[in-house]
């Protein structure tokens, strides 16, 4: 929108100045958004390739705590977007947003914009609609995410195959390490971790990074995949579930940080809690044995790392994890739910 046209827009008050003043802006390079002045939007699919649609919300006191930093709050509302695109091999093309607002702060929203500006920069997509709302809840905000796959390319969580290799991209764990810091700040003092440590941590739960680079890896090798949400444990026992297959997992090739792994050797945490503690936002993918060597020399062409940590069997449908005495592990829980969480 040009600079005139949202001092005019501004002029009108309310909800048209919200949108003219924080919102308009992140359209720009997008010509189907229309600067965010119409009721729909147009998007152009390249010649060849399919729209990949998903959708997730983040809402105060269950996915982000009270007193959150609202550029982070942003910038996770469309990463956990961003992330199942990702896993489907898609390349992200834009986004809709619905935000729902106790109060109206200006400058609560120029930092929740700005999140959102780096969000969207960092992912290579832009904001193409949505709506504002005032609600007497908690804050609220629900993001479409579309990307694009060339036609047919879309890699699904239902076609895993007995005998692919399980791989995961990044390490796993420091998420829920930093929701732990943020529960309990004398952590870092019991597990000796020090301040760079713990900003690695807690940027890893308040801006995760999906592995953008990935997807050509995993358009061209994977026999399935999905994004690490609730867990590893419980996203592996899903993926194996929709494909109808077993597998196993090798608790000692889990990948860690080094935060990760001194907490562990402290025993302030375990690997069991870490593999079940979700927001990772990395990408568990089964990989058929023929195109492994081909999926690790692309990942490594992109600056991605992956670790193969398991394997895909013959039912029954699920998944396990072995420990390192060769024993089925126990876990209190696979992962996060909604619904059983309290």
């Amino acid at each position: 929108m040009p600079e005139n046209d949202r001092q005019r827009a501004g002029s009108l008050g309310g909800e048209e100045a919200l949108i003219a003043e924080f919102f308009a802006p992140l359209s720009d390079g997008f010509p189907g958004a229309y600067g965010l002045k119409d009721d729909c939007a147009a998007i152009a699919v390249p010649s060849g390739h399919e729209l990949i649609v998903t959708t997730d919300a983040v809402i105060a006191g269950v996915h982000v705590l009270p007193g959150d930093e609202p550029g982070g709050i942003a910038w996770k509302a469309l990463a956990v977007n961003v992330s199942d695109l990702v896993a489907k091999g898609a390349v992200p093309l834009g986004y809709v947003m619905n935000l729902a607002l106790r109060d109206l702060d200006r400058s609560w929203l120029a930092a929740f914009s700005g999140g959102l500006r780096n969000a969207q920069t960092a992912f290579g997509c832009h904001l193409i609609g949505g709506d504002t709302d005032r609600t007497p809840g908690p804050l609220s905000v629900s993001i479409t995410a579309f990307g694009t796959v060339p036609s047919g390319g879309m890699v699904q969580r239902t076609t895993g195959r007995a005998g692919d290799i399980a791989f995961v991209s990044g390490t796993i764990g420091d998420a829920a390490l930093g929701l732990a810091l943020r529960h309990d700040p004398q952590l870092a003092n019991r597990a000796g971790l020090d301040a760079e440590a713990c900003a690695y941590l807690e940027n890893r739960l308040s801006r995760p990074r999906p592995p953008l680079a990935l997807g050509p890896a995993l358009r061209a090798c994977a026999s399935s995949a999905m994004d690490v949400s609730d867990g590893l444990m419980k996203d592996f026992d899903r993926l194996c579930r929709a494909s109808g297959v077993g597998g196993r997992l090798q608790a000692t090739l889990i990948p860690l940080s080094s935060p990760a792994r001194k907490a562990i050797s402290t025993e302030e945490t375990d690997l069991a809690d870490l593999m079940s503690g979700g927001e990772d936002y990395e990408v568990l993918a089964t990989v058929s044995p023929a195109k492994v060597a081909q999926f690790e020399d692309l990942a490594r062409a992109a600056g991605i790392p992956v670790t193969r940590i398991g394997v895909v069997t013959t039912g029954p449908a699920g998944a396990v994890a072995i420990d390192p005495a060769g024993e089925i592990m126990s876990f209190g829980k696979l992962g996060w739910d909604h619904f059983l969480a309290r």
